[in-house]
């Protein structure tokens, strides 16, 4: 593969974040554009120079053009896009969550080694480079015995839901909710450095029928405990903090863009960040394109372990609280 010929699925406001990033990268452009608005779709198209505009998914797909296919639709479109796209042929992106049960999780990651096509979960912190210093730091702190983590960002459409509206973002029959959106990154980061906990147990924040507005999950794990909270109903301080025997790690704004990395023990602090750019997207996909130019599926599939383990635990948690989505 020369060029990754990208294909859109979504119009919001993280395909845009994510198309300003893919304008400045080698080796990607924007093909096409699929939306249920064509007129949405014909405005998207227009600021990144997109071909063509569809509004047929079917016929999107069909597009020999377009080789690899960006998922960022309402979380319960994931599933059956991803499969679609994938059985048409084409390598995918789709955006956190990438579903919203782990068996349809492991069916799409067979599925796309079965056929031998990169198949990526969208998430930034994956992709940072203050990822790899965080593993790198992390015996410092000794035993890991308590780990904390914060990330609150109050909603527009949250202003939606005072007004009594049903926004998808907070939509059960969308799969929406705080957990699996803003506390996703805690959860991820969690999975990343520990893997799967031996329980986990969510206390949300509800109104009425919707989904969580925030709420705190706390996850078990061999011989140490975590405490994710995540709002889109408050405004607070993010951070992420792992506490061991002989110090600890402090992340500055959290788990989402890892903006530095400070690590204090009894003997030493010191302080990290390798990150010169502060859209955390960049590196995400000059990663992702890298990667794919180079027919590295190893390294592509690789973060899908940790991607599955991040759905087992959200659906565990989630339906432990008596938030069900469709099919649940």
């Amino acid at each position: 593969m020369k060029e990754l010929c990208l294909g859109t699925i979504g119009s919001g406001s993280i395909v845009h974040t994510i198309l300003d990033q893919v304008n400045v990268t080698d080796g990607i452009r924007l093909t096409a554009v699929y939306s249920r608005m064509e007129e949405k779709g014909k405005q998207l198209a227009a600021e990144y120079g997109a071909g063509r505009v569809y509004t047929d998914l079917d016929a999107f797909l069909a597009d020999e053009e377009i080789n690899t296919v960006y998922i960022a639709s309402p979380n319960l479109l994931h599933y059956e896009q991803t499969r679609k796209a994938l059985l048409a042929g084409k390598h995918v992106i789709c955006e956190k969550p990438f579903c919203t049960k782990a068996d349809q999780a492991r069916e799409l990651t067979a599925l796309a080694k079965e056929k031998r096509l990169f198949l990526a979960d969208a998430v930034p912190t994956a992709y940072l480079p203050n990822l790899e210093v965080l593993k790198r730091e992390l015996p410092k702190v000794g035993k890991v015995r308590l780990v904390l983590g914060n990330y609150s960002q109050y909603s527009s459409r949250y202003d939606l839901v005072l007004q009594g509206e049903v926004p998808n973002v907070f939509n059960p029959e969308y799969g929406g909710g705080c957990l699996m959106d803003i506390n996703f990154y805690n959860v991820y980061l969690n999975a990343a450095l520990f893997g799967k906990p031996l329980s986990s147990v969510y206390y949300p924040n509800r109104r009425g029928e919707l989904a969580d507005t925030s709420g705190v999950l706390i996850m078990q794990y061999d011989g140490f405990v975590s405490s994710s909270a995540g709002a889109k109903d408050t405004w607070g301080v993010n951070y992420f903090q792992i506490e061991g025997e002989k110090g600890h790690i402090y992340i500055r704004d959290g788990s989402n863009g890892l903006a530095e990395i400070r690590v204090v023990t009894k003997d030493s602090e010191e302080t990290f960040d390798q990150q010169d750019n502060p859209e955390w997207r960049f590196y995400e996909v000059q990663k992702l394109t890298e990667c794919m130019l180079a027919g590295d599926y190893e390294a592509v599939y690789g973060r899908l372990d940790v991607m599955i383990h991040v759905i087992e635990i959200l659906e565990e948690a989630r339906k432990k609280a008596g938030i069900l989505f469709p099919g649940d």
